[in-house]
């Protein structure tokens, strides 16, 4: 356990690192190109007008509380945080090898740097998210400070199942295409375009309790009950309990198995 408690502090001692490597990854990923950082947000927003046509304009659901653009842009928000984190944080050792055979550089922060480079562009579309929002009269109130919360969520799951990720995928890169096919179907079978109602579920059925166990699904509903629906995170404790359980087990797994094959990468490397 000693391993895994180590992880933590040795994240907070390299901040200003961590923070640094972050901002420079961010602005180097699109280097070169003629728009630059703007291909960050241009693919997410065609990916959302084409789901609003797809769905909320050629295949009319049941009627939501908002109108269903914004009830769509409060599902695709934290999917496209987590996936594009998850992604960017698997093939992170791959990508900075150069610095994984430098034996003085903590690659221990490596999963961190990408996911805050993420971050970056969740913030601007969760700022974009409530201006949408206004835009149709629906202006935020003090439920909205869980925004910060489910972003915090959707945060620390994908560090947790970074740490696995990475890892394994140095000595297993199929593993990167499994992830991809996974997240393709994960888009789906979290409630993100449909909802049970839509889908004739009952919410308290086994079909839905099943598809709740996917740990997304708290992130997503939880934007929508900040959003849409205002409820607090506390009104549903055994979600919460659930998630948060989740995310530690995956976490104490993860870093542990990073620091069991951390020796090895340089070599595969």
């Amino acid at each position: 356990m000693n391993k895994v408690f180590s992880l933590p502090k040795e994240l907070y001692h390299n901040r200003k690192l961590i923070w640094s490597l972050s901002k420079n990854d961010f602005k180097t990923k699109y280097a070169g190109s003629y728009l630059g950082i703007i291909w960050a947000f241009i693919q997410p927003i065609v990916t959302v007008l084409v789901y609003w046509f797809v769905f909320g304009v050629v295949r009319q659901g049941t009627p939501k509380a908002v109108p269903f653009v914004l009830w769509l842009v409060t599902g695709l928000v934290p999917w496209f945080f987590f996936q594009e984190a998850l992604v960017q944080g698997t093939n992170v050792l791959i990508e900075y090898s150069y610095l994984v055979k430098k034996v003085v550089f903590k690659i221990d922060i490596l999963p961190v740097v990408k996911i805050v480079a993420s971050l970056f562009v969740h913030l601007f579309f969760a700022a974009f998210t409530v201006f949408l929002f206004c835009c149709y009269g629906y202006f935020p109130d003090i439920y909205v400070i869980q925004l910060v919360y489910y972003s915090f969520c959707v945060f620390m799951l994908v560090l947790a199942m970074s740490y696995t990720t990475c890892a394994v995928t140095v000595f297993f890169k199929d593993l990167k295409q499994i992830i991809a096919i996974a997240l393709q179907v994960g888009i789906w079978m979290t409630p993100i375009m449909w909802d049970f109602a839509d889908m004739n579920i009952n919410p308290y059925s086994k079909l839905a309790r099943l598809l709740k166990v996917n740990p997304m699904y708290y992130v997503v509903a939880g934007y929508r009950n900040a959003l849409v629906d205002k409820q607090w995170f506390w009104e549903h404790p055994w979600q919460t309990l659930y998630f948060w359980a989740v995310t530690i087990v995956l976490f104490v797994f993860g870093a542990r198995l990073f620091k069991k094959l951390k020796v090895h990468f340089a070599d595969v490397l």
